[in-house]
Parts: structure tokens; sequence; C-alpha cells
């Protein structure tokens, strides 16, 4: 009785709390027809929104991919000093709030910043250009690989890669054929979830960019922007299809138990 009742509970809150939303901003896209919704997003400053979300999402998976790994490897294959501070800061951005990090990005390179008079006296742009977004995105991204792979590479061991070494593999041929293979699951779970993450970010993104229409708006953004100029119906059609981009990076992580499960029915 009490398994039935958590059951159901389990499922309204499910409902309630994660299905809904998305249809109703499904319905409300939809609701003056496929064609209305799909012509909202041939507006430029839509494109635009859509395609540096894309530049962004792919610069900050790459670049948080290639340190995440090489930073859960270190924390996972030695014990040293200050090893529970780097922990600490990695685990930082989930911590506090994404404002609060653009605010930093802002505090440091902005016109009126620390490092931002010299550097438009060179004639480079980090806030309210591309590149505070990527740094933005970065911040907040940063440690889902890392976390995703740490207990993973943990309980795999070093063994593998000490009798690699033995055998005179060098550090890249152990970490690409040795250690890579065997946490590749919690890899791309994490490559996914830091996909999700940057496809969404608003909070940091916002502060930093400054909103200039067609340079600096990422999707997230564009959506506030048309929600407030009273674009309903564009603004729930574009938070849609993020919502889809974003939903579809998640599913993906499920791909390889999907697989696996197919696999013993044919076997």
């Amino acid at each position: 009785m009490m398994r039935d009742g958590l059951w159901v509970a389990t499922w309204v809150f499910i409902l309630v709390v994660l299905v809904a939303p998305p249809a109703m901003v499904l319905s409300e896209a939809l609701k003056d027809g496929l064609g209305a919704a799909l012509a909202t997003l041939s507006d430029p400053d839509g494109q635009s929104a859509i395609w540096l979300t894309l530049r962004v999402t792919v610069v900050s998976v790459a670049v948080n991919t290639v340190f995440g790994v090489l930073a859960a490897w270190l924390l996972a294959c030695f014990r040293f000093r200050g090893r529970q501070a780097l922990l600490v800061l990695i685990e930082l951005p989930l911590s506090i709030s994404p404002v609060v990090s653009g605010l930093v990005w802002l505090l440091l390179f902005g016109a009126q910043g620390w490092f931002g008079p010299q550097l438009e006296r060179w004639n480079i742009h980090i806030a309210f250009a591309v590149p505070g977004i990527i740094l933005a995105t970065l911040f907040v991204t940063l440690p889902y690989v890392v976390r995703t792979l740490l207990p993973v590479m943990e309980l795999q061991g070093r063994d593998a890669e000490e009798a690699a070494v033995l055998a005179g593999a060098n550090f890249w041929q152990v970490l690409w054929h040795v250690t890579l293979p065997g946490v590749r699951g919690a890899l791309l779970s994490g490559v996914l979830l830091t996909t999700a993450r940057s496809l969404g970010e608003f909070g940091a993104v916002s502060v930093v960019s400054g909103h200039i229409p067609g340079e600096t708006e990422t999707m997230p953004l564009h959506i506030e922007n048309l929600y407030n100029g009273y674009q309903s119906v564009a603004a729930f059609t574009m938070a849609a299809l993020l919502g889809v981009m974003a939903m579809g990076a998640v599913l993906l992580r499920s791909a390889p138990e999907w697989i696996a499960r197919l696999r013993e029915k044919k076997a």
C-alpha cells in the first residue's frame, strides 16, 4: 500500500513539476499554428541568437571537456597538498549564483574594471562581447565533466595505467588508450550535461553580455527580450526550440544504457 502511494505521489510530482511546464510552453508556441511558430524563427535577431548559442556551447563544451578529463585524472590518481581546496574551487559554480560570476567578469573586464581600460586601449573587447559570454558559460559549466568522471576514475584504479607505463606508453597514449575507454560512459554523461547547461545559461550571460540584439543575445536572452516585447508566440517558440535542444542532450545520456539493453535482448 505504501509503495503504491509513493508511486502515485512520485508520478504526480513529476507531471506537475517536470512535464506540465514544457507542455505549456509548446502549447503557447503552437496556439496560432505550426506555420506561425516556425515563421518567428526566420527573424534575423532570432537566428543570430541561435547561432551564437551554438557557438558558445561548442567552445564551452570543448574547453571544459579537455579541462575536466585532465583535472579528474589528476584528482583521481594523486593525493597532494591542496587537493581538497581544488575540489572545492571546481564545485564553486554549483554553489554560487551565476549572476555573481557575471558581475565578477564585469569587475575584471568591464570598462571600469581592473583590466578593462587597458584592454580598450588594445581594442580588445571581453565584457559586452562574445568572449565575455564564453567566459561566463565556461565558469558555470566547469564542474560537470570533472564531477561525473572523478568517481568512475577512482573506482577504475591505476593498475592498467601503471602496466601501460611499464610497457613504454607515454602519458597521452595511456590517457587515450587505457583511461578514457574505461570511463567513456561517464565522459559522455558529463559532456551532455555541460551541453545542456551551456544552452540554457541565463544569469551570468545576462550580466556580461549587454543584451545587444543580433550581437550578444543568446537564445535565453532573446526569449526574455521577445516576452518583454509582448511577442509571446515568438518567445514560446524560441523557448520550445531551446527546450528540445537541451532535453535532447540530456536524453542522449541514456543512449548507452538503451543500446546495452537491446544487445542483451538480442543475445
